[in-house]
């Protein structure tokens, strides 16, 4: 009996944890500019639930910055996560455009043709390139 609780409470754990995964937005970029950004690969916990997420941003001197703030806030939820590489992002809003290119130095050329798909499923309506 005390076994099936514990499992129970695992399970309920677990699914919790995966809740919080199926919350984090695929992307998270700046509105406007060109900017670092890096694709991270988050995961629950003892689970094998797991997305890829885009973040970028103008503030992060180093793509270093921006997996340091995205890990915190992922453990945070119970979640773990590992940046898959890093690149940068021109974002122009008036135009309806993104670029994609270049590597991180830290963390390696991150697969833009994956950050041109989780872009593309958000901005429907841009143009998106990879270089």
């Amino acid at each position: 009996m005390r076994e099936d609780c514990i499992r129970f409470a695992c399970s309920a754990a677990t699914a919790k944890m995966a809740d919080a995964l199926s919350k984090v937005p695929d992307i998270d970029i700046d509105p406007e500019g060109k900017f670092k950004y890096i694709l991270v690969n988050i995961k629950v916990k003892g689970g094998t639930e797991q997305k890829v997420i885009v973040r970028g941003t103008k503030t992060a001197e180093y793509h270093n910055h921006i997996f340091e703030k995205v890990n915190s806030a992922m453990e945070a939820l119970g979640l773990e996560c590992s940046c898959l590489g890093g690149g940068k992002i021109e974002h122009n809003n008036t135009e309806k455009k993104l670029r994609v290119f270049g590597e991180s130095t830290g963390y390696g050329k991150a697969d833009h043709a994956v950050t041109v798909e989780k872009l593309k499923s958000v901005f429907k309506d841009y143009e998106i390139i990879m270089e």
